[in-house]
């Protein structure tokens, strides 16, 4: 079973179906938006965005993941990346923002803004602060055929430890995470960037734009 440095399985994201994120990241952008995918894994939301007519650059540091990636792909990690080039719109999703260390949080939106054209759109998934108060153990449901489930969560000040369970086709698979809840108006700043609003009623989905350096 191939496994990514963060501990995703291949296997169980390549049966994961999209969740209505291109939809989102479609009706933020301009139409035919060149857009950077951050952390794509196998194109579970790249492809239906090139399907919805953009040009998709995907960005993971799994091969394993990039592998089944029908687009330009980098295999890279995203605080590294520098590709001389510019988007109308970066894709940061997966909740990655919610890294637990500040200055990997940092790297991850710096390099965004990096690769952001003037006017261009940052588009990120995120957990809010209210759902570290919300989520408990046991919350799951089906994705597809995919059965999830949260298990072991744990709180420690602005941190939430937690293994997300997976089963499909009599497989099963876990994945440990541990995510940090975070000012976001601050984090933003440090980018060189600002908020441009909530995409989503729930407030999983926010839009930021470059600040005064863009």
């Amino acid at each position: 079973m191939e496994l990514t440095a963060d501990g995703c399985s291949v296997e169980v994201y390549l049966l994961l179906p999209p969740g209505g994120e291109s939809e989102v990241v479609h009706a933020a952008v301009e139409p035919g938006a060149s857009i950077l995918e951050l952390g794509s894994g196998p194109g579970r939301v790249t492809h239906p965005l090139l399907e919805l007519g953009h040009d998709v650059v995907a960005v993971d540091d799994s091969p394993a993941m990039l592998a089944h990636v029908r687009a330009e792909t980098v295999c890279a990690r995203i605080g590294d990346l520098d590709l001389g080039r510019t988007f109308d719109a970066v894709l940061l999703g997966s909740h990655l923002i919610n890294t637990p260390r500040e200055p990997d949080r940092r790297a991850l939106l710096v390099a965004a803004r990096r690769h952001l054209a003037p006017g261009g759109r940052l588009i990120v998934e995120w957990h809010p602060p209210e759902w570290f108060d919300t989520v408990a153990s046991g919350q799951g449901g089906l994705l597809g055929e995919v059965a999830v489930e949260l298990a072991d969560v744990v709180r420690d000040g602005d941190l939430l430890s937690a293994t997300v369970r997976y089963s499909a086709r009599g497989r099963r698979w876990r994945q440990e995470f541990t995510c940090r809840r975070f000012a976001l108006e601050e984090a933003l700043t440090s980018a060189d960037l600002f908020f441009d609003g909530w995409l989503t009623a729930d407030r999983a989905w926010f839009a930021a734009r470059p600040g005064r350096g863009g």
